[in-house]
C-alpha cells in the first residue's frame, strides 16, 4: 500500500518571505554602501553611455526605498521591479561583455550576482509578498 501525502500549508509563504528577506537585506547593504560613499564614481560611466548624470539617484531608490518595502512586504510587486530594472542597468552599464563570460578562477559567470539580483528580484514579482507581509499579500500589488 502506499503511504498517504502530507500536504504542509503555508511553506509557500514562508519560502517567499525568506526569497523577500535575502533579496532585500543583500541589496540593502549595496544601497548602505552607496549612502556612504555617494555614486560620484557613476557620472563617468552614465556619461559615456549618454545618460545624464542625476538619473545615478535612482540607485538610492532601488537599493534602499525598495528593499526595505521589500522587508516590509509593501507594495512588493512594484519594488521587486525596481531591484530588477537597476540590476538590468547593472549589468547592461557596469558588467556588459563580462555577464556570460565564465570567470577563469571560479568557473562562475562575470554578472552572476547581479543575474541572481535581477532573476530572484522577477521571481518575487511573480510570487507575490505572501501572508507574511504587512499586506498579507492581499493587494493588487504585493
Amino acid at each position: 500500500m502506499s503511504e498517504p501525502v502530507v500536504v504542509v500549508r503555508g511553506w509557500d509563504d514562508l519560502g517567499k518571505l525568506l526569497l523577500r528577506l535575502t533579496v532585500a537585506l543583500l541589496i540593502g547593504f549595496h544601497g548602505i554602501g552607496k549612502l556612504k560613499s555617494g555614486i560620484g564614481w557613476m557620472a563617468g560611466m552614465l556619461a559615456s553611455h549618454h545618460i545624464p548624470a542625476f538619473v545615478g539617484y535612482g540607485v538610492y531608490v532601488a537599493e534602499v526605498v525598495a528593499p526595505i518595502l521589500l522587508i516590509l512586504g509593501i507594495l512588493t510587486r512594484p519594488a521587486a521591479l525596481v531591484i530588477a530594472f537597476d540590476m538590468f542597468m547593472a549589468i547592461t552599464l557596469v558588467v556588459g561583455a563580462k555577464t556570460f563570460r565564465p570567470s577563469p578562477q571560479s568557473g562562475g559567470l562575470g554578472g552572476e550576482l547581479e543575474l541572481f539580483f535581477l532573476l530572484a528580484s522577477l521571481a518575487i514579482f511573480f510570487l507575490g509578498s505572501g501572508r507574511y507581509a504587512v499586506s498579507k499579500g492581499h493587494g493588487r500589488w504585493d
